[in-house]
């Protein structure tokens, strides 16, 4: 019912800017939320930026002030523009989204990921 898929995620010199795209799908679901996670080898999952429906963002500390989240109600499309890359930010990007069914129910989903690079 629900698919994400994330596209964008490149080789990149440090400091050099990259945006990330997802793109979900959805049949009978709203989204709740949907963000961007990252996973680097040997790490958790962990949360980068997401931002809600009613259009609230939440950022972790190493990327504020040098990520901006956005979306695009329209194009069901979320966004995640990455300025001034660190050799830490490589990772895969996961697009993860909460979404609820017409009876309620919420549910997560995650994309397949993309692989972002960022040579020192």
């Amino acid at each position: 019912q629900v698919q994400l898929v994330e596209s964008g995620g490149v080789l990149v010199q440090a400091g050099w800017p990259l945006t990330l795209s997802c793109a979900a799908s959805l049949i009978t679901f709203s989204i709740n939320d949907i963000g961007w996670y990252r996973q680097a080898p040997g790490k958790q999952r962990e949360l980068v930026a997401r931002v809600t429906s009613g259009g609230t963002t939440n950022y972790a500390d190493p990327v504020k002030g040098r990520f901006t989240i956005s979306r695009d109600h329209a194009k069901n499309t979320v966004y995640m523009q990455m300025n001034s890359l660190k050799p830490e930010d490589a990772a895969v990007y996961y697009c993860g989204a909460t979404v609820s069914d017409r009876q309620g129910r919420s549910y997560r989903y995650w994309g397949k990921g993309t692989q972002v690079t960022v040579s020192s």
